[in-house]
């Protein structure tokens, strides 16, 4: 049985084409491997055990206090038509927080583009029959898959509203890295006549597998996801962290044409920016920013009161007024996490690598300083 978006997607222009031998394949051998792709891409959202998963998952949400800023922006955003939510991608808990964050909120559920890497076992049947999430091939040059694929999310997003991250993966360095322009193209390819991209923020105090990401530093592999898990509830022991949740200013993409790579290109670094922007900057990464190898406390101070200054005149959206401030909420979670030392008065960095992490989360708000 045909499902009426595979109809769609199998009478698109581009797709036609494909079956006609545009890229080297035709006949039986290309409709099956663009019917194969339409199987592993289509998902499900059922919405009322959606949000019954709360409770299953408690475990972990319990330890994470879900915090949203402009949420109003959201609101009328998906009052007045279709909406993409573009956010950065800071842990896997990003999944849970930020939709859950729309729902504590009434706000009608997006689908969920994630990693194929999440797709198997268990989670990855909550993924495709409830959650409504789609599995991504990352980097992938299959001339075949990324038709079906922007087709599928063209076709897509003319019943639901969609949720992404430009940047692809995680962030393993810290830094909000740079946009790829797949679902960015597929969302314009949509050409729906009300849709807007919503950019959306995520911060956490803590990112759960922080000495994970911080080790790697770069995604040299995909592992498997029963691994990563494994590593989360190693760290999850004692976890306890904010996440908040911020939108920014909707920004409409009629008239953006999605064939000129130039326009996608600045269109997906406009985003990043509105990313960037409302981007909350949290004791945590105030302190790891202005810490040295070793200091007193009134020194961290100061130098958290200098950098605070900068951020302020940078526009920054900042969860902290004053260096004691900021020193008096990260000391604590910095040290019980492992990362800062506090002994006879002075501060002392136990993990570097995981500092930094931590530090360059804000780097893309003080340009002028240099590059860890």
């Amino acid at each position: 049985m045909i499902d009426e978006i595979t109809r769609a997607v199998l009478s698109r222009e581009e797709i036609a084409s494909y079956l006609k031998g545009s890229h080297g394949e035709s006949g039986r051998a290309a409709r099956e491997r663009i019917e194969g792709y339409l199987d592993e891409l289509r998902t499900t959202q059922r919405y009322s055990i959606y949000r019954a998963l709360k409770h299953p998952l408690y475990p972990i949400l319990r330890k994470i206090k879900r915090i949203g800023e402009h949420v109003d922006v959201a609101k009328a955003a998906a009052r007045a038509g279709r909406v993409i939510y573009a956010s950065n991608h800071r842990s896997h808990t990003d999944y849970l927080v930020e939709p859950l964050v729309l729902d504590d909120n009434g706000i009608r559920p997006p689908v969920i583009a994630a990693g194929i890497n999440l797709f198997g076992g268990p989670l990855g049947l909550i993924h495709r029959h409830v959650t409504g999430a789609i599995p991504i091939r990352r980097n992938t040059k299959d001339a075949a898959y990324l038709l079906t694929l922007k087709a599928y999310i063209s076709e897509l997003l003319r019943k639901s509203d969609l949720f992404f991250y430009p940047e692809g993966g995680r962030s393993y360095s810290g830094e909000i890295k740079a946009p790829k322009t797949g679902l960015m193209h597929a969302a314009l390819h949509a050409q729906h006549p009300h849709v807007v991209i919503v950019p959306t923020a995520v911060a956490y105090d803590l990112v759960l597998e922080d000495h994970v990401l911080a080790h790697q530093r770069v995604k040299r592999s995909q592992r498997p996801f029963t691994r990563e898990v494994a590593e989360m509830v190693r760290y999850a022991v004692g976890y306890r962290s904010r996440a908040f949740v911020s939108f920014a200013t909707p920004i409409a993409i009629a008239g953006i044409d999605p064939d000129s790579r130039r326009a996608v290109l600045d269109l997906s670094h406009a985003v990043m920016r509105a990313i960037g922007a409302v981007y909350k900057v949290l004791p945590t990464a105030v302190v790891a920013s202005a810490m040295r190898p070793s200091t007193t406390r009134r020194e961290l101070e100061q130098r958290s009161d200098a950098l605070l200054e900068m951020l302020r005149a940078a526009g920054a959206n900042l969860g902290v007024t004053s260096g004691a401030q900021a020193v008096d909420a990260a000391l604590e979670p910095l040290e019980s996490r492992g990362i800062l030392v506090v002994n006879r008065g002075r501060v002392r960095v136990r993990n570097r690598n995981v500092l930094r992490y931590y530090a360059r989360s804000i780097d893309h708000l003080l340009d002028s300083r240099p590059r860890r």
